[in-house]
């Protein structure tokens, strides 16, 4: 992968439809995907001093961090409804040069700050409640 712009990485929240329509969230400034996988050790006493791991049996999970300004009230009131509702909403996660990943997150974290002299900005932490489809990019 070469190197891309920070900025074109995006997360979106969809709207429940069907077909489901998806929204940016936001203006975020940081925004980190992170991808584990449990292992699951079967190391036995014949391994012959090696770690032995199982294959495809751990749990996958996926966690979203980011933090900016809110651009509208819409995804300030569509974020603020979904955690209040604890309510797992379906999210688009788009890294560029890599491709996009799609499913359900539940959010995790939702923080508001802002300094006397500056704007308004929160952060947010979305965590994986299912499967995620990924699509390369073209």
């Amino acid at each position: 992968m070469t190197a891309q712009r920070g900025r074109d990485m995006l997360v979106k929240i969809g709207d429940g439809g069907s077909p489901e329509s998806f929204t940016t969230v936001a203006g975020l400034r940081t925004r980190t995907f992170s991808l584990n996988a449990r292992e699951v050790d079967t190391t036995h006493a014949e391994s012959g001093g090696w770690r032995e791991l199982l294959a495809g049996a751990g749990v996958r999970q996926a966690s979203v961090a980011g933090a900016g300004v809110f651009l509208n009230d819409a995804a300030a009131l569509a974020l603020r409804a979904a955690f209040f509702a604890g309510a797992v909403r379906s999210f688009r996660l788009s890294v560029p040069g890599l491709g996009t990943m799609t499913g359900p997150f539940l959010i995790a974290n939702l923080d508001y700050a802002g300094d006397h002299d500056g704007e308004a900005t929160f952060s947010i932490a979305l965590a994986s409640a299912g499967a995620l489809s990924f699509e390369v990019e073209p």
